[in-house]
């Protein structure tokens, strides 16, 4: 398999480690992988070591709750914003200056909130805390596409899968114990030395892996061109919304199974911790079987396809199940759905990612913004919408997701046409 950008590594800032060439990389690559799986794991972990501090620091800074889940949003809408200018920065200027200028960025946004002395300014320093923390997301899915190709990057992305996917599940429970020692300032502490870590990890590991001779030297006008011309291909744009509408699937289980698990199925909060944890271990050992097993003996359009018709099915299981088609049902059997679904998405996501970003070396940074950027958005739609019935259903939770799912198999089948793609197209595109 050709490795892209095996003699164009070299460092751009005076005093970094010695250039290493990408074959040097993958021979330091158990370090390399992690930082590049920390990089993806920030905004996880941005958004969710603070969620059990939100009671406390709606009393500390005497604000509605509704201000202070501002907050929230601010992070998030900064998340998807953030990768649509650091993503054609780094296809300018190389992946490690936007890099470390967004880290550096994010360390300083971090600690002022850790000292914000009203919900105004937590608000606003959260936007910048977000916007800097997409550099890590969308520069690292570049790094990737500039090092491999094909299966190759589909592995990859699947090893990535295996660090990031863990940040969601454990960050609320480092958030919990940060609260048992001190207040919920301590939390951005705590991601201010997460942030300095990296930074220095970044600056001491992780080499340049764009060629100055495959960057685009043009302004903010040829950046909108190149992402014009990237939406333009219908292929590209088919992978792209497929991946956003799974992702908003994702979204929706991750808004509303506290409710529909603890107030509907009477669950306990452990038991509901238990099975989120069980869940998500089920995406991550699903997401390395795609990476270790299936990647080069099954083409990635067809484990693509079984993954969305996956998530179809646990999908329709779940309405029907919640719609009281099998009558009374207990946790047992949603829950179940819940896990059958969750896993599918270690299916879903990576080779979503790896079949759009194939088809975009020339462009590799814009093109990981807008995967990015459409994920978010689209997820941070149809979150609010598993809570338009009000709390005495799960039904629309299930609506949603199944919603999302077909449409993901709509955008896959009308847009990318995966049957006019062989497995060696994939591999040498």
């Amino acid at each position: 398999m050709p490795e892209r950008g095996q003699t164009t590594a070299e460092h751009e800032i005076t005093g970094a480690a010695e250039p290493k060439s990408p074959v040097a990389l993958r021979r330091t690559g158990a370090l390399v992988t992690l930082v590049l799986g920390g990089l993806t794991a920030v905004p996880p972990l941005s958004m969710d070591m603070y969620l059990p501090a939100l009671p406390e620091v709606t009393d500390a800074l005497s604000s509605p709750a509704a201000t202070v889940q501002l907050t929230l949003t601010a992070c998030l809408m900064g998340m998807a914003l953030g990768q649509l200018v650091v993503g054609p920065m780094s296809d300018k200027w190389g992946r490690r200056r936007p890099l470390l200028v967004g880290l550096l960025v994010y360390i300083v946004a971090t600690a002022i909130c850790a000292f914000a002395p009203t919900a105004e300014l937590l608000i606003g320093f959260r936007l910048l805390q977000g916007l800097a923390g997409a550099a890590g997301i969308v520069i690292a899915r570049a790094i990737v596409r500039d090092l491999y190709d094909g299966v190759e990057m589909a592995r990859f992305f699947s090893t990535l899968m295996l660090i990031s996917g863990v940040a969601p599940v454990v960050a609320p429970l480092i958030g919990g114990q940060v609260l048992r020692f001190t207040d919920w300032r301590g939390i951005f502490v705590v991601l201010t030395g997460v942030g300095i870590a990296l930074t220095f990890l970044v600056w001491r590991v992780l080499p340049e892996t764009l060629a100055p001779d495959k960057r685009h030297s043009g302004g903010t006008a040829e950046a909108l061109r190149t992402m014009r011309s990237l939406l333009a291909d219908r292929v590209f744009t088919g992978y792209m919304v497929a991946g956003g509408f799974a992702f908003a699937a994702l979204f929706a289980y991750i808004s509303a199974s506290p409710f529909v698990i603890q107030e509907i199925y009477g669950a306990s909060p452990q038991t509901f911790s238990l099975l989120f944890g069980v869940n998500s271990v089920g995406l991550i050992v699903v997401g390395q079987i795609n990476g270790k097993v299936l990647v080069g003996r099954v083409s990635l359009n067809k484990a693509l396809a079984f993954g969305l018709t996956t998530i179809a099915v646990a999908a329709t299981a779940l309405l029907l199940m919640t719609t009281g088609v099998f009558g009374e049902v207990g946790l047992f059997p949603v829950a179940a759905g819940l896990f059958v679904l969750m896993s599918a998405m270690g299916l879903a996501m990576p080779n979503t990612q790896s079949l759009a970003l194939i088809r975009t070396p020339h462009a590799a940074g814009s093109a990981s913004a807008l995967l990015g950027t459409s994920s978010f958005l689209v997820g941070a739609v149809a979150s609010p919408l598993v809570g338009i019935a009000g709390e005495d259903t799960a039904v629309p939770m299930a609506v949603v997701q199944l919603v999302c799912a077909l449409a993901a198999i709509a955008c896959f089948v009308g847009l990318c046409r995966p049957w006019q793609h062989t497995p060696t197209e994939e591999a040498e595109h």
